[in-house]
């Protein structure tokens, strides 16, 4: 027996984890916003740049954004403490950064 995803992921993510892909999701003010920090940011800071603005362009990209946003707005987002999420990423040996 295999245990299945409850929420299957496509095997490449929507948005590249590049600058492009993040600049091609984002969308007016956005946009501009990402790129003057990562223009901005010094060599050593361009990752954090990046790792933030492609977890928003991932979520304004996602297909279920709508729905999400208004059960958290209704308080009915089902939700998961932090504890239980390092279990989990450590039980599939992902990283904890």
């Amino acid at each position: 027996m295999t245990a299945q995803p409850i929420h299957p992921h496509d095997p490449e993510p929507r948005v590249p984890r590049n600058a492009n892909g993040i600049a091609e999701a984002l969308t007016g003010v956005r946009r501009v916003e990402f790129l003057r920090q990562f223009l901005a940011s010094a060599p050593e800071g361009a990752e954090a740049v990046l790792r933030r603005w492609w977890c928003e362009a991932m979520l304004d990209t996602d297909p279920s954004g709508d729905r999400i946003t208004a059960a958290a707005l209704d308080g009915t987002l089902e939700t998961t403490s932090v504890a239980d999420l390092i279990a989990r990423r450590r039980e599939a040996g992902l990283p904890l950064e």
